[in-house]
């Protein structure tokens, strides 16, 4: 395919995705030069008050209790967050397939059987979902933004597709993620960028970017991405959002298109991202009730515990001591970074809880072991799937035009990996058996902090940045040190917002001995006006398969933040 034929095939899909989109929900859309797009849906005319009411309503169970006593519909329901996903989409370009007649007909379904049975059909009866571009969804295409999947249908539904439909609920748009997905951006030939609506001159993170741009919106009340290196976590924080990355095989992935497939030593995940830990809580034991294990053989068959829901490992709840990871000792966070953790702490303090330093422990050889796996083909997969259709392989995220200057050549990871190369099956097993020895020495470490608690328990938590700065300029994301920790060990991991950038609050902090050349670039891109009012988010990170008592902390993290920012008034 010659280079204008595959540029040709992209400019089809994009014209066919246009063409998918009811005239009457075309908007007049602010300028370019207008970066902060987050009020234009509440203005642009398009959403009745009603519909604006449901679609600023962000504790799901709200929605869902309404739902399930017929107070909304779900034809309402789903119209008001489709008109706003594509009010999203208009603002951030964050979606790839819209399906609006057959999500549509989908609620009326549900309502009927609402209407003349009296029963909802499971948990999520009537919600719409968004799903990142790899869930497979029967007579859809599944492109995953490379171009030669243009016109790849699915003759079948991934298994959390099925289960979703089980639950009752409503698969209404899927989202844009970057070519190849092994991005902490959102960009493709085939659907272009996705931008971040605080600021349409930063990105919104990737891979599960355009869930990132669309929930940020309110254009969707639940969304589920995935995460192998932080691409669940990375645009929560970069959008202001609630999300878990659990461990392996907690969730079922099965008939879900990826990357990398047949790498199974980091195992991808997936995870819901929404506005608030209510909607987190709902999907993670509405599809674990579902016993997933049944339908995907790579399941954990491990029910919802209650039991691990009330902390029952963590002393109840009532005193827990968590570690703050201030800096991992790659990368010093920026100052906005820094003030929100000095918030959670001084809140958890003041909620009766313990809070202690923690001492980061093997961090650069971790990360150095993650990406190593992670790169062990050499970039052959991708460059298969570059070549069916002659595509180039994207080697940037930034902008041909307006790129935003770099102190950073090349980033720490490619110096760490070295050139790639097909390592041998022999090498790749010594990868396995270091990953493992290093999860060894990281749970002693963890364990050893017993003796700094004072509870009877080694600590509960840590708490740490996701990313060592808020949302950057679009190509400038060079940090995940901090979530790719939590996939080589496979801690459950949440991620949840705290603040915003405070240009008075958060000037920028003297310099540091830096680590390394990549930590000198990341403190000169600080630039507390440019990032002013953008989302601050740090995640919460649990043991393996806690996802439960994960959920658990995050609330009493999360509530004793508001209680805090309500009594010393910040935002």
């Amino acid at each position: 395919m010659t280079d204008s034929d595959w540029k040709q095939k992209c400019a089809q899909r994009k014209q066919a995705q246009l063409e998918s989109i009811p005239k009457e929900w075309i908007i007049q859309c602010p300028p370019d030069n207008q970066l902060n797009v987050m009020a234009v849906p509440a203005e642009c005319g398009l959403l009745s008050a009603r519909e604006l009411e449901i679609t600023n309503t962000v504790d799901v169970e709200v929605i869902l209790r309404k739902l399930h006593t017929a107070k909304w519909s779900s034809f309402e329901v789903t119209t008001a967050f489709y008109k706003r996903a594509i009010v999203a989409q208009q603002l951030t370009n964050c979606l790839t397939e819209i399906f609006v007649e057959k999500a549509l007909a989908r609620s009326k379904e549900l309502d009927e059987i609402l209407k003349t049975t009296g029963r909802i059909v499971g948990p999520l009866h009537g919600l719409p979902i968004s799903l990142k571009d790899q869930f497979a969804i029967k007579g859809l295409e599944t492109i995953m933004g490379y171009v030669a999947w243009i016109g790849r249908y699915a003759d079948s539904d991934s298994v959390l597709v099925e289960i979703l439909y089980e639950c009752g609920a409503v698969p209404f748009v899927r989202t844009n993620v970057p070519q190849t997905l092994m991005w902490g951006e959102t960009y493709n030939h085939v659907f272009g960028r996705t931008v971040n609506p605080f600021n349409r001159y930063l990105t919104p993170g990737g891979s599960s970017g355009g869930e990132g741009a669309l929930l940020a919106m309110r254009g969707s009340p639940l969304g589920v991405g995935t995460d192998i290196g932080g691409s669940l976590r990375i645009p929560s924080a970069f959008c202001g959002l609630y999300t878990l990355r659990p461990s392996y095989e907690r969730l079922p992935y099965y008939g879900a298109v990826n990357a990398l497939e047949g790498q199974e030593s980091i195992s991808s995940v997936l995870g819901p991202m929404a506005n608030s830990m209510s909607a987190v809580k709902l999907f993670t034991k509405a599809i674990i009730d579902s016993q997933p294990w049944n339908k995907d053989p790579l399941v954990v068959r491990k029910e919802w515990s209650e039991k691990e829901y009330q902390l029952q490992f963590h002393g109840g709840g009532q005193q827990l001591c968590f570690g703050i990871m201030w800096d991992n000792g790659v990368v010093k966070p920026h100052p906005p970074l820094h003030r929100a953790m000095v918030m959670t702490k001084e809140a958890l303090e003041a909620a009766g809880h313990k809070v202690i330093d923690w001492e980061p422990h093997r961090h650069l050889e971790i990360y150095k072991n993650s990406e190593t796996i992670f790169a062990a083909d050499g970039g052959e997969d991708y460059r298969i799937q570059c070549a069916l259709s002659g595509e180039p392989l994207i080697q940037t995220m930034s902008p041909q035009e307006n790129a935003h200057e770099s102190a950073l050549d090349e980033p720490l990871v490619k110096t760490l990996v070295g050139e790639p190369h097909h390592r041998s099956a022999y090498e790749l097993w010594q990868l396995h058996k270091e990953k493992r020895d290093l999860r060894k020495s990281h749970l002693d470490h963890w364990q050893a902090t017993l003796n700094r608690t004072g509870t009877g328990r080694p600590i509960d938590a840590i708490i740490s940045p996701a990313v060592a700065y808020p949302a950057v300029p679009h190509g400038l994301n060079t940090d995940s040190f901090y979530t790719t920790l939590c996939n080589g060990m496979d801690y459950t991991t949440s991620v949840f917002p705290v603040t915003f950038v405070d240009s008075e609050l958060d000037k920028p902090h003297s310099p540091h001995e830096f680590y390394n050349h990549e930590d000198e670039a990341i403190y000169q891109l600080y630039d507390s006006k440019l990032f002013d009012g953008c989302p601050v988010g740090l995640q919460l990170i649990g043991q393996t398969q806690e996802e439960e008592a994960v959920i658990a902390m995050t609330e009493i993290v999360d509530e004793a933040l508001r209680a805090f920012k309500a009594k010393t008034n910040q935002r």
